[in-house]
């Protein structure tokens, strides 16, 4: 039972279920991730002002000299060649394999983003041209309209660009159904009308409001109620309108291309599922060898799924490698930035991870070879690192511990709790402390009451505050030359042997003798005075 409900043990059975891919099942799951993005972006091209804004970001960054990554990460292209990696062994072996188009480049070709997008403009202007001609029904649109969907199809747009578009459908969809849901509410739930009337009357006619108004005036049962809520159905149904003419789009397009929409991103998405789920044991072995790097083995696990799933994002199968051997370094950073980012309380930057993770693997190589752990000296030569920055790194590398971390197994006790005070005062100076308080108040009581006062104010014996001769006066209502005289025979009474013996102790560092009578007559007499 408790091996079926270890978190880790559950996830490894799971992840078993999945086979492995080839590299031809690798492909076929490429190719459909490939043909989810391209009807995503031909079904986007007929939602007006995608296009433009997409052309409006290249234009941009053209005019601004920007990076074109910003914006496009490839193209999609259906009719390109994909090498076959027994040739392509094969070639490399001998030596006369030649390095295909897709594998020479490394990012964007520039000459083929601006005459794509040249094309794409060209569409587009066709497009408008048809429109502003024959209107959108006509077959010369809809066949230019087609054409600049296959256009829009070959790029591969970067998530943040391709995402608010997507957003911006759903959002009006969104308005569409809630409005539509309050006119549902109106007419049927609270006016009685019969479901089939009310469909028959709005499918069709969502931005027309005479049925309404034909409603409220037909003397229907219902009729009286529609009339209460004709506000606020006017206001659904202008708004409901208002989408309508800024898209130039029917109700029942927005709803074909947002329904095509649902589908083609469902299609990607599953596609990327498949490919994610057959590549969770890389996933696996890549986080074994980050254990004990300061995050659990469970939070390397999930770091590296990201890592995959943007290694899914930005996978081209066309380049000839398998997608495990390009999927293995977005795996290894998103583990290595998120135990730089998270393993720490003090966080420490990337490359000074990297040259701690590269004296520690010195160190152990060293500790193999010598049998023992090596000099600061000889890790420091071996790594190419000078002494003084492997001291420094070493000094870096070494884990914070909280004061609040419990100590063995009950938690009751913290580690905070093992340290010493230096500031906070010994058990045996505060336990002499009160002793000396209590004596000081033993001996004073052997003075009169106004003596007593006048030594504790004076003295600061009370709050601390030492009082002027002049502002005990004040309290006593004395001159302040009497204080001095009152304070003056105190203090000579205070010297007496008798009293100053039981405090000699304190001064001198030793144990007072508290048993010590006192005998001296006049000390009795004041006792007794002070009561």
């Amino acid at each position: 039972m408790g091996k079926t409900m270890d978190p880790v043990r559950m996830y490894m059975r799971e992840m078993g279920t999945v086979p492995l891919l080839t590299r031809e099942g690798e492909i076929v799951i490429a190719k459909r991730i490939e043909e989810g993005l391209r009807e995503t972006m031909s079904i986007l091209a007929r939602y007006p002002g995608n296009v433009e804004q997409v052309l409006a970001a290249y234009e941009q960054i053209v005019e601004e000299e920007g990076d074109l990554g910003l914006i496009l990460s490839g193209f999609l292209d259906p009719e390109d060649v994909i090498p076959d990696m027994s040739q392509v062994a094969e070639a490399k072996s001998s030596g006369s394999y030649e390095a295909s188009e897709h594998e020479e480049k490394k990012g964007l070709d520039l000459a083929l983003t601006h005459q794509r997008f040249k094309a794409l403009k060209k569409a587009q202007a066709k497009y408008e041209k048809a429109f502003e001609k024959s209107g959108r029904e006509d077959k010369a649109t809809i066949k230019s309209l087609d054409q600049l969907g296959e256009a829009f199809s070959l790029f591969k747009l970067v998530p943040a660009v391709m995402d608010p578009l997507l957003d911006e459908v759903r959002g009006d969809m969104q308005k569409i159904r809630q409005q539509e849901k309050t006119v549902r509410e109106l007419c049927v739930a609270r006016a009685g009308m019969p479901r089939d009337l009310f469909v028959s009357l709005y499918v069709g006619n969502e931005t027309d409001l005479t049925w309404l108004d034909a409603q409220i005036e037909a003397g229907e049962k219902w009729s009286e109620t529609l009339a209460k809520h004709r506000v606020s159905i006017r206001y659904a149904l202008k708004t409901i309108r208002r989408i309508s003419d800024r898209t130039g789009l029917s109700v029942a397009e927005i709803k074909d291309i947002n329904r095509r929409l649902f589908v083609a991103v469902g299609k990607t998405r599953s596609a990327k599922k498949d490919m994610i789920e057959a590549n969770l044991r890389l996933v696996v072995s890549i986080a074994k060898k980050y254990r004990n790097r300061g995050l659990s083995f469970l939070d390397l696990i999930q770091e590296g799924n990201t890592g995959l799933m943007r290694a899914v994002d930005k996978y081209e199968y066309r380049r000839g490698y398998k997608f495990s051997t390009y999927a293995t370094w977005w795996i290894r950073q998103a583990i290595t930035r998120a135990i730089a980012d998270q393993a720490r309380t003090i966080r420490i930057p990337v490359h000074m991870i990297e040259t701690m993770s590269k004296l520690r693997k010195v160190s152990k190589q060293l500790l193999q070879e010598n049998g023992r752990e090596p000099t600061l000296e000889e890790t420091a030569e071996v790594a190419g690192i000078s002494l003084e920055e492997t001291r420094r790194v070493l000094k870096i590398s070494r884990h914070p511990i909280s004061l609040d971390r419990p100590v063995g197994e009950s938690e009751d006790s913290y580690f905070g709790d093992f340290i010493e005070d230096s500031d906070s005062d010994s058990p045996v100076n505060t336990a002499s402390q009160e002793m000396l308080k209590d004596k000081i108040d033993h001996v004073l009581k052997t003075l009169t009451y106004r003596e007593r006062e006048i030594i504790k104010l004076r003295f600061g014996l009370g709050d601390g505050y030492t009082y002027t001769l002049e502002e005990v006066g004040r309290i006593f209502k004395v001159t302040r030359e009497r204080v001095r005289q009152i304070e003056a025979k105190a203090v000579r009474k205070l010297q007496h042997p008798v009293r100053s013996k039981q405090l000699q102790g304190f001064i001198e560092g030793l144990t007072p003798d508290w048993g010590q009578p006192e005998t001296e007559e006049e000390v009795d007499a004041t006792a007794s005075a002070s009561i």
